[in-house]
This record gives structure tokens, C-alpha cells and sequence, in this order.
């Protein structure tokens, strides 16, 4: 690995993921990009709020605050978990949550990675065929190595 990619929440499960694979980063001296995807239906939240907290304040904030707010949050969970020496770079997008795994793929393009973090969840396969799966989705079309922690 030379570079890892892990999608990331302040979640616990999210902290023990990036944990992992800050390990494997720090075994292998590699680099890890951080992704924070916001669905637009977050975004839009969190901007509204942001908005009402700016107008007590009688500050503007742009569309870009809430992307840096989140990408802040992963510069302050990777500096409490990861090992000092373990480069990071943070990325915070909007997407359509219908194109989460795309944003994934797309970001892994982006910054040449070679291994993906992700976190899965338990679905049965009838609700993998009916719903989809994001995780599943990243583990058939990278063509790479991806760890999938199921929390």
C-alpha cells in the first residue's frame, strides 16, 4: 500500500476503521487520504444551520463552510488516532446519495490510491438486491485492495 483511502464519519465505528487503517499506513509507510461524503440532504442541513447560527452572530458564511466544518472534524479524529507519522490528506464532498459509491471511486481516482477503508453494514441479500450495497459496489469496481469492516 502507498496510499489508502478510508471513508470516514465521527463515528465510533468510523474511529475504529480509521484506527485500522492507520495501522496499515504506518506498517507499510504509506499515506492515507481521509473522505468525508455529505449526502446533499446533510449539506443542506447542515448549511441551513450554519446559516441561523451566522445571522445571531451577524456573520456570512459561504457554501464551502460546511464541507471545511466537516473536513475539520477528520483533521481533529485523525489526530487523535492515527500515528504522528502517517501523512494525511482530508477530502469533505457533497454527493447524491444515490452516487456515494461513485464519489468513492471517483476520489480513489483522483488521488492515485490503492487500497479503500470502508465501513459495511449487515444486509441480507434480499436487501442488497433490493437497496444496493455501497460498500459491495466499491469491493466490485476498485480495482484494488479494500479492507470492509462491518462496525
Amino acid at each position: 500500500m502507498e496510499r489508502g483511502l478510508v471513508v470516514a464519519e465521527r463515528t465510533d465505528e468510523h474511529r475504529a476503521l480509521l484506527r485500522e487503517a492507520g495501522e496499515h499506513a504506518n506498517g507499510a509507510n504509506a499515506e492515507l487520504v481521509l473522505l468525508r461524503l455529505m449526502t446533499e440532504a446533510e449539506y443542506e442541513t447542515d448549511a441551513e444551520t450554519l446559516a441561523s447560527i451566522g445571522s445571531v452572530e451577524n456573520v456570512s458564511y459561504d457554501s464551502r463552510a460546511v464541507l471545511d466544518a466537516a473536513a475539520n472534524d477528520l483533521q481533529e479524529m485523525a489526530r487523535d488516532v492515527l500515528p504522528e507519522n502517517v501523512g494525511v490528506d482530508i477530502v469533505a464532498k457533497a454527493t447524491d446519495e444515490d452516487d456515494i459509491a461513485t464519489a468513492v471511486l471517483d476520489t480513489v481516482a483522483d488521488h492515485d490510491c490503492d487500497h479503500v477503508f470502508v465501513l459495511g453494514r449487515h444486509r441480507s441479500p434480499a436487501g442488497k438486491a433490493l437497496f444496493g450495497d455501497v460498500a459491495q459496489r466499491i469491493v466490485l469496481d476498485f480495482d484494488g485492495y479494500v479492507t470492509l469492516n462491518t462496525g
